[in-house]
């Protein structure tokens, strides 16, 4: 009985987390390299999480699903750790508790340090303090991958912004051009149901531009 609790408190599912963009070739892609990424360490991815919100926002359903399906001792796969989070420093936080409360390991292919949670024996039969100083560090490396996914997104905005100025300055700009991929999805949601909360968080426009489109 005690050995069939042990091996009932081993048991890990692997949950794969794909914030792909609108490409869903981009999506197969990251797919395909997490499949052969998991095979080398002898496991089994047992769902896949995919959607295409910006990684800047906290509410994203399939990442809430993902953490709503999980329990204690499963893994939250995914390739990059700006693929989980480009969070400000508080919805980071938050969202880290929510996973840390759920008692749930990130493991990131850009984090070779996190890998040590696929290998069912390195959690079982590590010497506890090595096992501390392990996640110690691998803590501090995802919490510095967090901070610069951020810091990337913001010096591309801030580039961005640069950028317009300069072309208006030159008379060369023309304003921002519509996305028509972006409001073929719109429309394609809320043809499925979507409220417009939901198209919004998914396609990273506003409600306001989103009835905009709509209505066209």
């Amino acid at each position: 009985m005690r050995r069939w609790l042990l091996s009932a408190r081993q048991t890990m599912f692997i949950r794969a987390y794909l914030r792909a963009s609108t490409d869903e070739q981009n999506a197969d892609r990251s797919k395909t390299t997490l499949e052969q990424f998991i095979s080398e360490h002898s496991q089994r991815i047992a769902s896949y999480y995919t959607e295409s919100i910006s990684g800047t926002q906290l509410e994203r359903p399939e990442l809430n699903r993902l953490l709503t399906d999980t329990q204690a001792n499963d893994i939250l796969l995914v390739e990059q750790i700006d693929r989980l989070t480009r969070l400000n420093d508080h919805d980071w936080k938050q969202l880290k508790r929510m996973i840390e409360e759920k008692g749930i390991r990130i493991v990131s292919m850009d984090v070779p340090t996190s890998w040590q949670a696929l290998d069912n024996n390195a959690l079982t039969h590590n010497d506890p303090i090595i096992k501390a100083v392990l996640d110690a560090i691998n803590n501090m490396l995802i919490e510095l991958m967090a901070a610069m996914a951020r810091k990337d997104y913001e010096t591309r905005r801030e580039r961005q912004r640069q950028g317009i100025e300069t072309a208006k300055a030159n008379g060369k700009y023309k304003g921002k051009q519509a996305d028509t991929e972006r409001h073929q999805k719109v429309k394609s949601f809320r043809e499925k149901g979507l409220s417009l909360r939901e198209i919004a968080e998914a396609t990273d426009y506003s409600r306001s531009q989103v009835c905009r489109i709509l209505a066209n």
